[in-house]
């Protein structure tokens, strides 16, 4: 008589997956990388740190503040937004090595969830953007910038410029995947730098003519500079108009218009990739 035998291995075919778990993982390993090669990371702080110098202290003497207030003051709460929309090209970049290399399909081979690889990058990025975002304010705080309202508005102003910072990550992953030639860096660079000049993280729209500056306050950088400094209390350099009222909804709802574009993008994109 002979009794059947039962096996317990498992396929790794069979395993579930687990999108969260698998995602901190690959982002530990994004991490291990920033570790590693510091640079890229540190040139972009001090890149940043000379853009406040600039403005702040060579050109801030020559630039009012409609409705008054000090520059300095109006000016970096729109650098930590112009900051966020910077990290784009972070990611992009990275997505985009990734892809060329021939990482992202090693991960696609393996019988992991398939928003793994996106997910870890979006962690990975979003926790190197807070940081940096805690430098920036550590740096504000030591020439003399200060927010001067209460515990709950600034980490609502905290917030909204992480979310900002989340929406531009899908952003950057969809281009990542989607355009990983030699020439894509330099492109989201000529797009990147109009976006964030033609806002008004350095000037308020108030001083631009009519045309430009309605294009300026629609800017999704604008709305969140916007709503970080009425929320740190600092001036916020509109004195009239919808964004003067509604800063912190613009704020809110423009990152969410821009995820809820790109992340199904980037989605399909990664599904796509050398299909």
């Amino acid at each position: 008589m002979t009794t059947p035998t039962i096996t317990s291995t498992t396929s790794l075919r069979d395993r579930r997956p687990n999108a969260l778990r698998e995602g901190w993982l690959i982002a530990g390993r994004d991490a291990l990388h920033w570790v590693r090669e510091p640079w890229g990371i540190i040139f972009g702080l001090a890149f940043n740190i000379m853009l406040i110098l600039l403005f702040g202290f060579l050109f801030g003497g020559a630039i009012d503040v409609p409705g008054g207030g000090d520059y300095i003051a109006y000016l970096l709460p729109g650098m930590f937004a112009l900051t966020m929309l910077f990290g784009l090209e972070t990611t992009m970049t990275a997505m985009a090595e990734d892809a060329k290399r021939g990482i992202t399909d090693r991960f696609r081979s393996l019988p992991i969830a398939s928003a793994s690889v996106a997910l870890g990058r979006a962690i990975a990025d979003l926790a190197s953007s807070a940081l940096s975002l805690a430098v920036l304010m550590l740096g504000g705080l030591l020439i003399g910038w200060r927010p001067t309202t209460g515990p709950a508005e600034i980490a609502l102003a905290i917030v909204l410029l992480l979310w900002l910072r989340f929406a531009m990550l899908w952003l950057g992953i969809f281009l990542g995947l989607r355009f990983s030639g030699p020439g894509a860096t330099t492109a989201v660079q000529v797009l990147v730098w109009p976006v964030g000049f033609l806002s008004t993280v350095f000037v308020s729209a108030e001083t631009m003519p009519g045309w430009l500056g309605a294009i300026a306050e629609w800017n999704p950088v604008s709305a969140t500079a916007t709503a970080a400094r009425e929320l740190f209390g600092n001036p916020t350099g509109t004195t009239s108009g919808w964004l003067a009222e509604n800063a912190v909804l613009a704020a809110s709802v423009w990152p969410l218009v821009l995820t809820a574009v790109f992340l199904p993008l980037a989605t399909a994109a990664y599904r796509r990739l050398r299909r």
